[in-house]
C-alpha cells in the first residue's frame, strides 16, 4: 500500500478534533484490585471537577506469563531486583497479573465511572480472553507489534478499534504492519502511535516529529494517529498535539516513588488532570481567525486603534 498524504492543518487544526486521553494504569496497581478500583474512581471523578480535564480511556495490561517467557526467562532473577514483586522474573510478572474474571470486573468499574476500558494484550491467549469481554478498543504494545499470530487474531476475530504502538520498530516493519491490516480492510479501525520505548525517555529521545511523519505517511490510511509518551512532564504531549496527534497515552500512578519500572515515567492524579485540561484548551486554540477582526477585538479596535494616512 502506498502511504497516504495528509496535512496536519486539515487533519487536526482545522477540524479541531477533541483529543482522546488514555490513562494507562498498566501494572501500576501492584497486583491489587483495591488499588486498581481506587485509581479508576479517581480518574472518573476528574470530569466532575472540570469537564475539560476528563479522562476518556483507562488501560491495563494482560499477559499469559508462561506463554511469553521461556522456562529460563521465567526462573531468572529480575534485572532490577529493587523493582521486583517476586523471587524470579516470572513470579514478578505473575504477581502483577489479573485474571480474565478480574478484568471483567475492571471493565465494569470503568463503565460505572463513565470511562472506556481497554487493555494491552501481550500474547494470543491474553488476546482471546480480552476479546471475549468485547471492549471498545484493544492495544498492541510496541514489544508485540511483530507477533503476526496475535495481529491476525485481532484483525480477523475482533471488531473493535485496534491501537498499536511503533516503539522499537523500523519503517519497513511499520509498512509491513499497515499492509497486514490493509489486506482485510481493517486499517480504518487502526490507531497507530509514535512512541519511544524507554522508562523514562529523555527529552532528546522523544522525537516528536515522528508524529508528523506518521501523519504524512498514513493519515489517510488509518483511523488516527496517537502519541504514547514515557517522558517526564507534559510539555511534549502538547507539542504532539500541534503536530497532529489525536490520541494521547500516558502511564498513570498514585505515587511515582512506588516500586516498579513504570512509576517514574508515570503521571500522578494532578499531572494527568492537568495534561487532559491543557490538551483540550490548546486544541480549542488551534484555529485560524474566522474573520479578520473578531467580535472580542471590535470594542478594543474602536477604542485603541488609530489609523493615520500618510
Amino acid at each position: 500500500m502506498e502511504p497516504g498524504h495528509n496535512s496536519i492543518e486539515t487533519n487536526n487544526m482545522a477540524n479541531n478534533k477533541r483529543p482522546v486521553v488514555i490513562a494507562e494504569i498498566g501494572c501500576n496497581h501492584k497486583g491489587d484490585m483495591d488499588i486498581a478500583r481506587r485509581m479508576i474512581h479517581l480518574l472518573g471523578c476528574m470530569k466532575d471537577f472540570d469537564p475539560a480535564s476528563a479522562i476518556d480511556v483507562v488501560k491495563f495490561q494482560k499477559r499469559t506469563v508462561r506463554e511469553l517467557l521461556t522456562p529460563e526467562e521465567y526462573d531468572a532473577p529480575h534485572p532490577h531486583p529493587e523493582n521486583s514483586y517476586g523471587a524470579t522474573y516470572g513470579l514478578h510478572r505473575e504477581a502483577l497479573e489479573f485474571t480474565a474474571g478480574q478484568h471483567a470486573r475492571l471493565k465494569e468499574w470503568c463503565e460505572e465511572n463513565g470511562l472506556t476500558y481497554s487493555t494491552s494484550v501481550w500474547d494470543l491467549t491474553a488476546a482471546k480472553e480480552i476479546v471475549a469481554l468485547a471492549p471498545k478498543m484493544i492495544k498492541v504494545p510496541s514489544a508485540c507489534n511483530l507477533d503476526f499470530s496475535l495481529l491476525a487474531y485481532l484483525r480477523d476475530s475482533y471488531g473493535g478499534e485496534i491501537h498499536l504502538s511503533f516503539g522499537m520498530t523500523t519503517k519497513e516493519e511499520e509498512g509491513r504492519i499497515i499492509n497486514f491490516f490493509a489486506e482485510k480492510d481493517r486499517t480504518k479501525d487502526l490507531v497507530i502511535y509514535a512512541c519511544t520505548s524507554g522508562y523514562p525517555v529523555p527529552v532528546e529521545d522523544i522525537c516528536l516529529l515522528e508524529v508528523s511523519r506518521l501523519r504524512e505517511a498514513y493519515g489517510n490510511v488509518v483511523k488516527g494517529i496517537g502519541f504514547s509518551g514515557h517522558h517526564n512532564g507534559i510539555a511534549a504531549d502538547i507539542g504532539a498535539l500541534t503536530l497532529g496527534a489525536e490520541y494521547f497515552e500516558r502511564h498513570f500512578t498514585l505515587d511515582r516513588t512506588w516500586k516498579g519500572t513504570d512509576h517514574a515515567a508515570s503521571l500522578e492524579p494532578a499531572g494527568i488532570q492537568k495534561l487532559a485540561r491543557d490538551l483540550r484548551n490548546v486544541s480549542k486554540a488551534l484555529t485560524y481567525k474566522p474573520e479578520d477582526v473578531l467580535d472580542i477585538e471590535k470594542v478594543q479596535r474602536a477604542k485603541l486603534k488609530h489609523v493615520r494616512e500618510m
